[in-house]
């Protein structure tokens, strides 16, 4: 390859955003009918990466769709396999994982999300959702009397807890690809501000100078004020 492809290569906002993720994973998070996985899938091709559908893989383990383990085993075993799941895949990346509307919910999930991956939004208004889940059947939440009311008020449960996410994108009704770059571009300023703040850390060492100016400061911290020593300077 020429030494100037080589460069281009080099300096494309996708290999920004791939080489800043190292193992980690970019995990689409928000409520059903937002795209995580159609826009999922595209993210994953333009990055050159694996795409992994945790839906897919909780219904592979189990052996059934998730409206037939919702029905056979409930919502709350549900849940639990669903962490267990997303924690092992995690340990797969760099990948971009689609989750369940429900996944994010669950903190010790959203801890090793955090550890391991980088979240990403996709907000959507209710409009927009019910456009998209009116064409599906197999919303086994939405299997209600009223499906909109309901939608409604997971909305409000759940978006202030994706809002918790590290990026957000808004999902609407526009071509794909315009999701994917705004996405990348995301990333590329979620890498720009990991690498300031890498930057901006102070390098301690730990010499006998540093050790005589760290009591120094703790000396000038314990002085006596107004007559008496502050508890926390002990002997």
């Amino acid at each position: 390859m020429p030494q100037g492809a080589t460069h281009d290569l080099a300096t494309r906002p996708e290999t920004a955003v791939t080489t800043a993720l190292g193992q980690r994973s970019i995990v689409l998070v928000g409520m059903m009918g937002s795209g995580k996985s159609s826009i999922g899938r595209r993210v994953a091709l333009r990055l050159g990466i694996p795409f992994v559908d945790a839906d897919a893989e909780i219904e592979q383990a189990a052996g059934m769709s998730i409206s037939d383990l919702f029905a056979v085993r409930g919502e709350a075993e549900f849940r639990a396999g669903e962490a267990r799941v997303i924690a092992r895949l995690l340990e797969g990346g760099p990948q971009v994982l689609a989750t369940g509307g429900g996944a994010f919910m669950n903190a010790d999930t959203r801890t090793a999300i955090a550890a391991k991956g980088i979240s990403i939004w996709l907000k959507a208004e209710f409009e927009v959702l019910m456009r998209r889940i009116r064409r599906r059947h197999d919303r086994p939440l939405l299997k209600t009397e009223d499906p909109g009311a309901t939608l409604r008020k997971l909305m409000e449960q759940r978006d202030p807890i994706y809002s918790l996410a590290d990026l957000t994108v808004e999902s609407r009704d526009v071509l794909h690809d315009k999701i994917v770059d705004e996405i990348v571009s995301e990333c590329r300023a979620w890498r720009a501000q990991l690498r300031r703040r890498h930057r901006a850390r102070p390098t301690v060492f730990a010499g006998p100078k540093n050790r005589h100016a760290a009591a120094g400061v703790q000396g000038r911290d314990c002085q006596r004020r107004n007559g008496r020593t502050p508890p926390s300077c002990g002997d």
